[in-house]
């Protein structure tokens, strides 16, 4: 019996293996792994939280569970953009943590193959490719990959964690 749930976690994991869900901030389009994503929402009343970091907006709650979310634009030091229709929250588990991404519109579910996918160029370390963890290649377009892992730092960790 314990081969056969670990054989199903397996085929699971293989399942989403190249896997990406994209989407868009502005005119530029980043993917996560699909391994990290929870669910998709629409934007919704957000409840600030004092003393967090500014790009985390603050909390909601989903079916009862408290997640904290981030408006990834903020995050990447871009513009403030105003929210929405399109507006969605991408929910990812990361860390041991729930976290909503608030990005401005979802894009698609894409298989990137790992040939397909190029380091990201070494930049200034203060830009926001330090949160690009490859750069796509799909037809003639490219998109960036996140690494969800860097997303949030320590400090936001330990701060995400105490919500």
């Amino acid at each position: 019996m314990a081969e056969l749930l670990e054989e199903m976690d397996l085929i699971g994991e293989d399942s989403q293996r190249d896997k990406f869900l994209t989407f868009s901030l502005g005119k530029e389009f980043y993917g996560v792994e699909i391994r990290y994503v929870m669910e998709i929402i629409g934007i919704q009343p957000i409840t600030e939280v004092p003393e967090l970091p500014h790009y985390i907006k603050g909390i909601i709650n989903l079916r009862g569970k408290i997640i904290p979310v981030m408006d990834v634009r903020l995050r990447f030091k871009k513009e403030p953009h105003d929210y929405n229709d399109r507006t969605c929250i991408i929910v990812i588990d990361v860390r041991d943590i729930s976290i909503g991404l608030i990005v401005d519109a979802v894009s698609d579910v894409l298989d990137i193959s790992a040939q397909d996918i190029v380091p990201p160029p070494e930049v200034n370390a203060n830009s926001h490719n330090k949160y690009i963890k490859g750069i796509g290649k799909v037809g003639n377009d490219v998109k960036l990959l996140l690494d969800c892992e860097k997303l949030i730092n320590d400090d936001d960790a330990q701060s995400l964690l105490n919500i």
